[in-house]
């Protein structure tokens, strides 16, 4: 989620404080001392939120939101009031403002309006980067989520694969997606209009594959855990293959020397793998995933789509995930229907309780310090951004701790 937050305020000790309280919020701050200074930041990319005092000298915070909404409609932006000037900020929030706070704030109500903001700004961003890559057809980009490059580096396994149009093994830990991930190498590939057959490998006949060749031709077949083929359907597939018409698709949740297949089979497969990294791998994909698990199971119930707050992500994070992108999906659901916790109650795992330890130790240092994070991180020995970084994952708060 973007934490930037563009102040603009005419007042520079007013502009500092600010600056001071998000950045121990965790926020980025960019401050400008004017709507010229900050409006060539206002742009339509832009991946954070404007908060911007109501009244200044020259360009005022009506024309900044003026300004913004023209370039932009959902850029949030936060007014700040005087006490005099509530009605005016009520004239700004039928105009489109986000929200307005009168100043003086306390840092705990000026974060909550902030974190909604960046929430909805965030939601937002990703909506348009979806809808932009829907319109240019790309499958993997569609239906492959993740902002890691090892998401980014399966997207480009997945392109890869479907330009060769040879045999495909696509292989990884079990819940990592072996299905849809054949699906999506199937809909990038020149044969996408064709029909895509899938079937467990496991007791599958000579006369069952050869059906399901047929109903394939011109598409492609997935067969899954392929190793457990039956060594006489493999050597009858190993003659479809020369005749063509199908794209093989196999998939396991081992790798290639492990799948005790026969030399022919192999030595295909051999060509063109694709590997699907484990969630342990890419930690940062997981509030990625959820947030779309949950948006997809709310819209198929019928429900709105609860708030997923810092508290809950951190919990999500703290945990291995063996069982992958199913398992996420599965408390994902529970989430969305209101039946599941903020993390999941299962045993935890090392990882888990290591993560528990080094909240346990942020959360003391932070009390000790009396919430100051400068001080904080300076007894843990640790460089500012690291700390705010891992005070975000925990959704551990500086204000939280002070008296």
């Amino acid at each position: 989620m973007t934490r930037r937050v563009l102040v603009v305020d005419d007042d520079a000790a007013v502009r500092e404080a600010l600056g001071q309280t998000l950045d121990l919020a965790g926020f980025v701050p960019l401050v400008a001392g004017s709507f010229v200074a900050a409006r060539d930041h206002i742009t339509p990319g832009f991946d954070g939120v404007i908060l911007s005092d109501l009244r200044m000298p020259g360009r005022d915070g009506f024309h900044l939101l003026e300004f913004a909404r023209g370039i932009d409609p959902d850029l949030p932006v936060i007014l700040l009031t005087g006490e005099g000037d509530i009605p005016m900020a009520v004239r700004a929030m039928s105009d489109g403002a986000f929200g307005f706070l009168e100043k003086p704030c306390s840092p705990a109500d000026l974060t909550a309006v902030l974190e909604r903001a960046a929430r909805t700004r965030a939601l937002v961003l990703e909506n348009r980067r979806l809808r932009a890559e829907l319109e240019h057809g790309d499958p993997a980009a569609r239906l492959i989520f993740g902002v890691s490059a090892q998401a980014e580096g399966l997207r480009a396994q997945v392109r890869a694969a479907a330009r060769m149009g040879t045999e495909v093994l696509v292989h990884g830990a079990p819940g990592t997606g072996i299905s849809k991930v054949a699906e999506v190498i199937h809909l990038s590939s020149s044969r996408a209009k064709g029909p895509f057959e899938k079937r467990a490998a496991a007791g599958l006949d000579r006369p069952a594959l050869e059906r399901l060749w047929r109903d394939g031709s011109g598409g492609a077949l997935f067969l899954d855990e392929i190793a457990a083929l039956p060594g006489d359907t493999q050597l009858a597939l190993a003659d479809l293959l020369e005749t063509g018409g199908v794209q093989l698709i196999a998939g396991s949740t081992r790798a290639l020397p492990d799948t005790g297949l026969t030399a022919d089979l192999y030595y295909r497969l051999e060509v063109c793998q694709v590997r699907i990294p484990a969630l342990s791998e890419r930690p940062e994909d997981i509030p990625v995933l959820f947030r779309h698990y949950v948006a997809q199971a709310a819209e198929q119930a019928g429900l709105a789509a609860p708030d997923i707050s810092e508290k809950v992500v951190a919990g999500l994070m703290a945990r291995d995930w063996p069982g992958n992108a199913r398992a996420l999906m599965s408390h994902a659901m529970r989430f969305a229907l209101g039946l599941a916790e903020a993390a999941p109650s299962a045993d935890l795992g090392l990882a888990d309780r290591m993560a528990q330890v080094e909240r346990s130790f942020l959360e003391d240092a932070l009390r000790r310090a009396g919430g100051q994070a400068r001080a904080a991180a300076e007894a843990l020995k640790l460089p500012r951004k690291t700390f705010y970084d891992k005070l975000a994952r925990y959704g551990l708060k500086p204000e939280d701790y002070r008296s």
